[in-house]
């Protein structure tokens, strides 16, 4: 019993020690402006769109493809 004491001990002491590390590091943390993160975002949706029409464009094809060999067949 006293040895599970000690474990959960030691485990409560390296959590919170992990957390006061936690707390440390979130105070160094340099946030992004408001014209960064506007920035960041119209990235961000910009991939978005691009990554979709990419996607759609590809779909179409691969339909097609299908619908011309299964035409063929």
């Amino acid at each position: 019993m006293k040895e599970l004491f000690k474990r959960f001990t030691s485990y409560l002491s390296r959590f919170t020690s992990y957390l006061s590390e936690v707390k440390g590091e979130a105070h160094r943390v340099t946030w992004p402006g408001k014209h960064e993160l506007y920035d960041s975002t119209l990235v961000v949706i910009a991939f978005i769109f691009i990554l979709a029409v990419t996607t759609l464009v590809c779909d179409k094809a691969i339909q097609l493809f299908i619908q011309f060999v299964h035409a063929g067949a």
